[in-house]
């Protein structure tokens, strides 16, 4: 299976150009090839397709095989291989995912695409604002976003410190989210900036998630610390997002990367 690395603010994952290749088990593959010290070592697999909707179709599968419905890092990356590889050369480009068609746009170095802005749609409230919550004999409150994919936003200080490792599965598996679901943990800098970190569902902890950065701007904004334009700071590096209140869309912009290439024999 031939692939491409690609990252955006270091939220990697496994690209195959399904316009070319096929992959019989993607869930199968996804737990391969994301293996950091037997595979090649990403978030997770995205698959870009053809689409009867859009210029291309993303499907996306986190480490543990799950598929996802959304990924906001991930749609970047798949617009840059999909413009730089001049499968489809349009600006703005449309995107096919299981949450909907998305709209991307490019600024473009040299020819080719070094940041990408979305139009992440309209985000849902999924819970009061806040709501309270007890974790692992703990108490705290979230507010629940979906961005197309769940998020359970929680607002604290001193982020820095968390054990993610240690206590993000609680917050993923707790019974208040049956699906399971993905943990923003932010801290507010002031109006304009904010410092986030996340717990994947299906991934662990990654250096950046760009549906969680819309959804903590979103729920920062809705507890009246933030204004409509706001820089979310990750491990991995910057996103921007901005939510149009007249529109009522949510846009995110951020870089995207491509790594290197290369071809993996998968196992029978």
């Amino acid at each position: 299976m031939k692939f491409t690395k690609m990252h955006g603010i270091s939220n990697d994952y496994v690209y195959v150009d399904c316009f070319r290749e096929k992959v019989e088990d993607p869930a199968r593959t996804a737990r391969y090839v994301s293996r950091r010290r037997t595979g090649i070592g990403s978030d997770g697999l995205i698959l870009i397709e053809p689409s009867d909707l859009a210029d291309c179709r993303m499907r996306m599968f986190n480490a543990d095989g799950s598929e996802g419905d959304m990924c906001g890092n991930g749609i970047r990356c798949v617009g840059k291989y999909v413009y730089d590889h001049k499968i489809a050369v349009t600006d703005p480009m449309t995107v096919e995912t299981r949450a909907g068609v998305k709209t991307l746009t490019f600024c473009l170095e040299a020819g080719k695409v070094a940041a990408v802005t979305v139009d992440m749609g309209e985000p849902r409230q999924t819970s009061a604002v806040p709501e309270p919550i007890c974790v692992a004999g703990k108490d705290y409150t979230f507010t629940g976003i979906s961005m197309g994919n769940p998020h359970a936003v929680y607002l604290m200080d001193g982020i820095d410190a968390l054990d993610l490792e240690k206590i993000g599965p609680a917050f993923e598996h707790h019974e208040r989210f049956p699906e399971r679901t993905n943990s923003e943990f932010i801290q507010i800098l002031d109006r304009g900036h904010i410092k986030m970190r996340v717990w994947e569902r299906g991934s662990g902890e990654t250096w950046a998630c760009g549906t969680g950065a819309c959804a903590s701007v979103v729920a920062a904004s809705l507890l009246g610390y933030v204004d409509d334009q706001v820089t979310v700071s990750l491990k991995g590096g910057d996103l921007t997002v901005r939510w149009d209140h007249e529109s009522g869309h949510v846009f995110m912009t951020g870089p995207a990367a491509e790594v290197f290439t290369g071809e993996i024999f998968l196992p029978g």
